[in-house]
């Protein structure tokens, strides 16, 4: 499931009077070296800590390529086997339309995929994960979720497929500009309905109970305009022990989630700046700013895939018994194609992630105060994001600032905006054992 999945994925306080508020800087507080205190943050992560980070890092960099060639691989397998063709033959000869042989042809090359990728899943998406401490189930509860997965991905991926096949016959020399927004109105009804039908498949959410943590952020909400009709907390720790929180949904499903890891473990500083740094993203609209770019990256995608599709299929696509780009049996080339131009687009969608959650960080620290507790959280993060990258690491393979540059702005923006601020002491990590090689 693991390329299938990710290939398809990509297809505050009272008193403020609302909106991003930018808190005048003040006076430098006397005394109070940003630089220092960030430093005594990251000191917070022992060197085995680091290593043990910075090996599940790199190793998942190199795990993506390989991921991306193991689907590669598997769309030349299924290919070349022509099961595709002849289900597509079969379904012609019994008079069937033609979106639903597309969409039949579709769900078949997606559950062959699944299929295949699975023992690759196993290792990276479970054993892997086990083995750095990155994941809570047993291999029973994970399989069961890989296979709601795998539903997801037949539906949802077949009719997304179907569509893109319907905008190719339908605009043979367009496709790419019209399919890109289909793209766009397809991740919008996504967005819409994933709070609704989609996360409650994994996790059960409850209301986040009354008390200073609510009290916190419903004011943070109402000061910068944001629903807070749902405010939820759901069981993440049955997955891992990562703390997060999301602003999910649009329009009446708007809710705003937070994982019980961090809920359990975190004070209300800490989460205040995670939640600010999430409400972030709403009020700038970087949903929406997240659809119009992913939309504008499919339409470069889809246009070298019509230029690269031709020599692609004349390398031996007819010999299998497909017939130009827009056949049916002829998605695990486009699927492969696509695969191919999501990895070597990777640098240029990391940066512009990278971008608006750097606009959220702000934003958090503007809106929630709490420069320790956003240091504190980024430290958090460190057991699964490499704390300190050199910076062509970061530039091109980060889609979120490194802890060392979160931890740096939260003691810049406590130098420049909290008169008298003095350091603290920040509490140990966990030191785990180094993995075994």
């Amino acid at each position: 499931m693991a390329g299938a999945y990710r290939a398809m994925t990509r297809m505050m306080l009272p008193g403020l009077t609302g909106g991003l508020v930018l808190v005048p800087a003040t006076a430098r507080a006397a005394g109070f070296d940003a630089e220092h205190a960030a430093a005594r943050y990251l000191a917070m992560l022992s060197p085995a800590a680091r290593a043990r980070s910075d090996a599940y890092f790199d190793g998942t960099l190199w795990l993506n390529v390989l991921s991306a060639l193991v689907t590669l691989l598997i769309c030349w397998i299924i290919a070349r086997s022509r099961v595709l063709v002849r289900v597509r033959d079969a379904l012609r000869r019994q008079g069937w339309r033609p979106w639903v042989v597309m969409i039949v042809v579709a769900m078949t090359f997606l559950a062959g995929l699944a299929l295949l990728e699975l023992p690759w899943s196993i290792y990276v998406d479970y054993w892997r994960e086990r083995r750095f401490g990155q994941m809570n189930m047993g291999f029973g509860g994970w399989l069961g979720e890989q296979a709601v997965e795998a539903v997801i991905l037949l539906v949802v991926g077949g009719l997304v497929l179907t569509v893109i096949n319907a905008v190719m016959r339908g605009f043979p020399r367009l496709w790419w500009l019209v399919g890109a927004g289909a793209v766009a109105v397809i991740t919008a009804l996504s967005v819409l309905i994933m709070p609704v039908f989609f996360m409650p498949l994994f996790n059960a959410y409850t209301d986040l109970p009354a008390g200073p943590l609510r009290t916190r952020i419903e004011a943070m909400a109402a000061a910068n305009h944001i629903p807070v009709d749902h405010i939820v907390v759901y069981n993440a720790s049955r997955q891992n022990d990562r703390i997060s929180a999301n602003v999910s949904g649009l329009g009446p499903t708007v809710q705003i989630s937070l994982t019980d890891t961090l809920v359990k473990t975190a004070d209300v500083a800490e989460v205040a700046a995670v939640v600010g740094h999430e409400m972030g993203h709403y009020v700038l609209n970087h949903v929406w700013r997240a659809i119009v770019l992913g939309a504008l990256l499919s339409a470069l995608q889809f246009w070298l895939i019509l230029r690269a599709a031709p020599a692609v299929l004349a390398l031996g696509g007819r010999r299998s018994g497909l017939r130009g780009i827009d056949d049916p049996a002829a998605v695990p080339v486009l699927f492969a194609l696509f695969t191919l131009l999501s990895l070597l687009c990777l640098p240029l969608s990391n940066t512009l992630v990278r971008s608006a959650e750097n606009a959220a960080d702000a934003f958090g620290l503007d809106t929630a105060r709490e420069p320790d507790g956003f240091a504190l959280a980024a430290m958090q993060l460190a057991s699964y994001r490499k704390i300190s990258p050199p910076a062509w690491q970061e530039a091109l393979f980060f889609d979120h600032p490194s802890g060392r540059t979160r931890v740096l702005r939260a003691m810049h923006w406590k130098q420049d905006h909290v008169p008298h601020a003095t350091e603290v002491e920040p509490p140990p990590l966990p030191d785990p054992a180094l993995p075994a090689h």
